[in-house]
């Protein structure tokens, strides 16, 4: 459970001495279930880190920072490949591109007699949407084949070894965005030509393949994020330790440490409650959210709506007649 630490330094007289190390860690947490929160592996690190730093261990600070790099790039790599625990290779992001491209077929054979406007403009959408995810995935290979393999890091260069990975984890996370957004399209694409494909000899596409083929690319689509996120993950690991520390020494970060002299405890009554003196963590920006994505997405799902409503207007409309109203 996330919660407030200190931490007394006697074993190196020369590094804080007589200094007490506050740790509020109330704000670093993961969400397990709506009323479980626990830190994940990399945060204990993280929070054992800034105790490495309070002990002189700046070596194995960096280490860990350097660590999250090649994490970070690896995770990057295995989009592309990887194997599961059961040895069996898996190409998460050419996967993906396979389902999208199949489920793209299925609905060019299913629309030759379906020449709606609305529809085609769909279809328009879509392909250029997967388009430019191909060239997106192209450009995230590039990146990949030209990050380093080995990080050696000292406090002259492990800040801007850190930003050089921010274009990789920010390339996987529009791959994300960009997934989602396919699967949507696809999603409409494939309904419409369910619902409304059929002409009057009830010749139309095959609905029972168009809907294995959207299986297919939504479990191909789950494995891809599910990867992607990881490149993302790590790289913010080591981004929190160098954006706290960037000089890979002990300072006094506000809402999270602060080192405290024994006559500020004792003008404090003797407290130990570290959120006494750590002070408020400012409010930060949710740097995860897209407002021009986010409009995107409204916009799709709103699409989706209105075609509904149409639908369900015609049947009501139908039932109504039946019924001689």
């Amino acid at each position: 459970m996330p919660c407030e630490l200190w931490f007394l330094n006697k074993a190196k007289p020369e590094a804080h001495r007589d200094q007490v190390l506050m740790i509020d860690a109330r704000n670093i947490y993961r969400k397990v279930t709506r009323k479980i929160y626990d830190f994940s592996p990399e945060q204990e690190k993280n929070l054992l880190a800034i105790v490495w730093l309070y002990r002189g261990g700046a070596e194995r600070f960096l280490e860990l920072v350097a660590d999250d790099c090649r994490r970070a790039v690896h995770e990057a790599a295995a989009c592309f490949q990887t194997t599961n625990d059961r040895g069996e290779k898996l190409e998460p992001l050419p996967d993906f591109l396979t389902a999208i491209e199949a489920l793209c077929l299925k609905c060019e054979v299913g629309s030759e007699k379906f020449e709606k406007e609305n529809f085609k403009a769909s279809k328009q959408e879509f392909e250029v949407e997967l388009e430019h995810f191909k060239e997106e995935v192209n450009d995230f290979d590039v990146a990949i084949q030209s990050a380093p393999s080995n990080f050696t890091l000292h406090p002259s260069n492990f800040k801007s070894a850190v930003d050089g990975l921010a274009p990789l984890a920010e390339t996987s996370r529009n791959l994300i965005k960009q997934a989602d957004l396919l699967l949507k399209l696809g999603s409409r694409l494939a309904e419409a030509l369910k619902n409304n494909g059929k002409d009057e000899k009830n010749n139309g596409p095959n609905n029972r393949e168009i809907t294995r083929a959207l299986k297919a690319t939504d479990e191909a689509r789950q494995a891809a994020v599910k990867q992607l996120k990881q490149v993302r993950y790590f790289w913010k690991q080591a981004h929190w330790l160098v954006e706290r520390f960037p000089e890979a020494q002990l300072r006094d970060v506000p809402g999270l440490v602060k080192l405290v002299t024994l006559d500020e405890i004792a003008a404090n009554d003797w407290s130990l409650t570290p959120g006494r003196y750590v002070g408020v963590t400012p409010e930060e920006e949710d740097e995860d959210f897209d407002f021009e994505e986010a409009m995107r997405e409204i916009h799709v799902e709103l699409e989706d709506l209105n075609a509904e409503a149409v639908r369900l207007a015609a049947v009501i409309k139908r039932n109504f007649e039946e019924l001689g109203i």
